[in-house]
This record gives C-alpha cells, structure tokens and sequence, in this order.
C-alpha cells in the first residue's frame, strides 16, 4: 500500500492519499483544500485517483470534492446520513457560512459497513458517529483513518448540528478495541505527533481517560 499524508487547507486538515502498488489505483480521503497540489503529488506518484472519500461532510473536509472530481473524474464517497444533512438546506447554508464550496452529491453512499477494494488494497469501512451522524473511519493493513473521531490525544467536538457526546465515545471505544499497534492517521494536525496508535491513546486520550472509556 502507498500511504501519503498531506497537510491541506485553511484548517490544517489531514488529507490522505492511499493507493495499490499493483495497479497504482488510489483514493483520497478528504480533500480539504490544495486540490491541485494533491492532484500533483498523486501524479507525481504515478497514481490515478478512483475515489474521493469523506470522513464526514463537514465543510473543511469535503470543501474540494468539487475541484478533485473536477480534476480526476473520480467518485465522491460520503455516508448517505451526512450526504443528506449536508445538502439540505442548511447543510449547505453551513458551507456558506465558513466560507467553503458545498459539496457535490455523493456518487456512492454508505449505509452500512462495508469494504472498499482500491486496486489490491481493501479498506474497512466503520461508522462512527457522534461528530456527525455519518462519521465514517478506514482501516487497512493496521492503518485506520480516523477524521475528526479520534484525534492525537483527544476527540472530535460535538457542538455543531447533528452532534453527539454519547454517540462520538461510543464511536471511540469501537476504535480502542482495535490492535494497540494499530497505527492512527487523524483528521487534522491537532496533536504533538501527525499520527499515534491505538495503544497510546488508550493510555493518554483525554476522552478515553475522563470518560473511563476502557471500563466495563
């Protein structure tokens, strides 16, 4: 698996690019800003991009899925509860509001969990809600994209429309019961480190530890 980690846009903004050595067919998690320069270092990769994935459909993550299905002719992936939300009324309103381009429809919608097959490479799909109702996590091969669920130390906020405390640490001990050596890529470059593991945010996330999330 090539694995790329791309600080993007306004909101330093974790993009990922994933592609097959095999065939060199790629995915893009979050395009967030910077959309000709991911298309360039997808190139200079000698990777084609298939699929756009969003996280979640959160302005500053889905903010440039129009420009990289511009530029690629790939498909938008999004969970069909965050696809609705963000192209009501208000979700769009919400774009607007800080100042991003609204997201296209998504072109292929998660209802459940499931696998996506990039070349060779098999991505896990999980649904983690709490940060928005379609929050959504990759794993491959011991590498889990988390966006704006579990972050380096702590968690995503649940403030905004569609959020939730008691859904997002539920979402959280579904992800800690993974491998410790399970490597975390978050959705922004909050933390001390760009990337973490399982086993170190059991023992220092503030949501895991104040919330007691390895209790029974």
């Amino acid at each position: 698996m090539i694995l790329k980690q791309l600080l993007v846009g306004q909101m330093a903004v974790f993009c990922y690019l994933i592609g097959c050595e095999a065939t060199r067919e790629a995915l893009v998690i979050d395009p967030a800003g910077d959309e000709d320069y991911i298309a360039a270092e997808a190139e200079r990769a000698g990777l084609k991009i298939k699929y756009i994935f969003n996280t979640h459909g959160h302005p500053d993550h889905a903010c440039g899925n129009a420009r990289m299905k511009e530029l690629t002719g790939a498909d938008i992936i999004m969970h069909a509860d965050d696809d609705d939300m963000f192209n009501s009324p208000e979700g769009r309103d919400m774009f607007r509001m800080w100042g991003f381009q609204p997201s296209p429809r998504a072109d292929l919608r998660i209802d459940k969990e499931t696998a996506l097959q990039v070349g060779q490479v098999k991505l896990d799909l999980i649904h983690t809600p709490g940060h928005s109702p379609g929050g959504l996590c990759l794993l491959s091969d011991g590498n889990l994209f988390t966006g704006d669920t579990l972050f380096v130390g702590s968690g995503g906020r649940t403030d905004l429309p569609g959020a939730s405390l008691p859904m997002l640490l539920e979402s959280i001990k579904k992800l800690i019961s993974l491998p410790d050596e399970t490597i975390v890529w978050p959705g922004h470059d909050y933390g001390d480190t760009p990337t973490s593991t399982i086993g170190r945010e059991k023992r220092t996330n503030v949501y895991v530890v104040e919330f007691d999330l390895l209790e029974d």
